[in-house]
């Protein structure tokens, strides 16, 4: 497969922790693209939270010193533990800053062999557009009736890329957005009508209960009109719930909303003029996000079940003084 040489390939932010095998797919498939030996790489690497994810967090730092088979590699190391939301804004930020767009990927995340030519073709084409806040790797929709690009209101945080332009709109305050929102009456919206809770989510890290960077980017860019391009096949595949920061648990497949097959096909970017959400398009999605919600609920009561049998365990073996 050739690529032309005459292309400006987007930078490649991939953001990676204490997963080294994770991370180790999310690369190899990467480099499956065509594009991956014209894409610089760059590789953000937090420091561990405490002594115990050392050898994990050092094992992630070997590994990426070591790559190649990209344009570039440069090793961001954080010496203190910033955090996934921390360490996505702002090496988002400086990315786009030096370079106008970005291509942003974490390290569970794995990619078809096409990702690459849609996300490079998508930041072309929509560039100038204002009304485009992102392009998408990852789509929940599966239907055929669905076309081969679609939009979302909005914007996404699995295998996305933007511009320095778009990212201006990012606002980093919970408390802003919510009453933004509240204020301007689209927080019944926002929700999809109640089918996943976006508006709880802001309100949860007012109080300190999340720190989810991605519900702030999408409140940023539905605030400001602005949508996210999604292709009708997934050219991502989330392979983190084992061990994710976000959702800490092992999924069963048939409650996992995010389980999709890669495209064995490249996607066609074409510009659509008429930027809107598809009648067919939004009914799929408010259906995606009630199973996702479905899962919340699954993982809250595993996990409550599971504290209160730890409680007892721990009851049961101290000794009684």
């Amino acid at each position: 497969m050739s690529v032309p040489k005459t292309i400006d390939f987007a930078p490649v932010a991939l953001f990676c922790y204490n997963r080294p095998r994770h991370l180790q797919k999310t690369v190899e498939a990467l480099l499956l693209n065509a594009e991956a030996s014209n894409s610089e790489l760059y590789v953000f690497c937090d420091g561990p939270s405490n002594h115990l994810q050392r050898e994990n967090t050092d094992a992630v730092r070997t590994y990426v010193r070591a790559l190649a088979g990209f344009k570039k590699v440069t090793v961001v190391e954080r010496e203190s533990n910033f955090g996934l939301s921390r360490s996505i804004v702002t090496g988002v930020t400086e990315i786009v800053n030096a370079h106008g767009n970005v291509i942003v990927l974490e390290d569970d995340l794995v990619t078809s062999p096409y990702f690459l030519r849609y996300m490079n073709d998508g930041l072309r084409i929509y560039r100038d557009c204002e009304r485009v806040a992102s392009i998408h790797g990852y789509s929940y929709a599966h239907s055929h009736r669905v076309p081969e690009t679609y939009f979302l209101k909005g914007a996404d945080c699995y295998g996305w890329g933007t511009w320095k332009r778009a990212w201006k709109v990012f606002n980093n305050d919970p408390s802003a957005l919510y009453k933004m929102l509240i204020d301007s009456g689209l927080s019944s919206e926002f929700d999809w009508q109640y089918p996943y809770p976006y508006m709880q989510l802001l309100h949860d890290q007012m109080n300190g209960k999340n720190d989810l960077w991605a519900v702030r980017w999408h409140a940023s860019a539905f605030l400001a009109g602005m949508f996210t391009l999604y292709p009708r096949e997934s050219l991502v595949y989330h392979i983190g719930f084992d061990t994710g920061t976000s959702y800490n648990h092992n999924c069963p497949r048939f409650l996992d909303p995010l389980h999709v097959r890669l495209s064995k096909t490249p996607v066609t970017v074409e510009l659509i003029s008429n930027i809107e959400v598809v009648s067919e398009v939004a009914a799929m999605h408010r259906a995606y996000l009630r199973r996702f919600r479905w899962l919340l609920l699954y993982v809250g009561i595993r996990d409550r079940i599971h504290r209160i049998l730890n409680r007892r365990r721990s009851r049961a073996t101290t000794p009684v003084s």
